[in-house]
């Protein structure tokens, strides 16, 4: 009886997480409460409370989710990319899936928001672009030692511009609600690492 109540309970936690995850991406952090997790899961906010005790706390659980999530992506572009070149490609994928999905990075989302943020999510918003800088730095200088990439200046300078870029795309795309916008630009950035 106990195990069952654990597996609901998990459940709901984790249909908590995808609800606050869909808002977070769709709104922004700051633009969604307990009471509209509440009411599209037909609970009542004290029954959230009891999975994640305060805003903060949801948010740490969220990006620790993500990020999870996108590093295990990272880890099957490893396996099943068989270049540097085409592990950069499905990473601009994982992006473009996202927007696909009329959603933001939600990790980009957190970063516009940074300011407002508590001090435990900030510092979970920078470890996932840390990550994600030193996953492009390992993949850029396997191109460029295996000759199918090609790059001036640091790798890690070049890894905060695929990023930022990637990012930024996004951010223009989206209230044009247009792929082409973020296609063309994520071609534009691998073409230009391309020997």
């Amino acid at each position: 009886m106990t195990a069952a109540r654990n597996r609901k309970e998990s459940g709901t936690a984790e249909r908590v997480l995808d609800i606050a995850e869909r808002l977070v991406q769709v709104r922004g952090f700051s633009n969604f409460s307990y009471a509209d997790i509440a009411k599209e899961l037909g609970i009542t906010k004290a029954s959230l409370h009891y999975h994640y005790p305060g805003k903060a706390e949801l948010g740490e659980a969220l990006i620790t989710r993500y990020a999870a999530r996108f590093d295990d992506a990272l880890d099957d572009i490893d396996r099943d990319a068989p270049s540097a070149r085409a592990k950069l490609e499905a990473y601009a994928d994982l992006y473009a899936g996202v927007l696909r999905n009329e959603r933001m990075c939600m990790c980009g989302i957190l970063a516009a928001e940074y300011q407002t943020l508590p001090d435990t999510m900030r510092s979970e918003v920078i470890r996932f672009f840390d990550d994600n800088q030193k996953w492009l730095v390992r993949v850029l200088k396997e191109g460029k030692a295996d000759g199918t990439l090609t790059f001036s200046g640091r790798a890690a300078d070049v890894a905060q511009g695929i990023l930022g870029t990637l990012e930024g795309a996004m951010l223009v795309a989206r209230p044009y609600g247009d792929m082409a916008r973020f296609d063309a630009a994520a071609k534009q950035l691998l073409n230009g690492l391309t020997p």
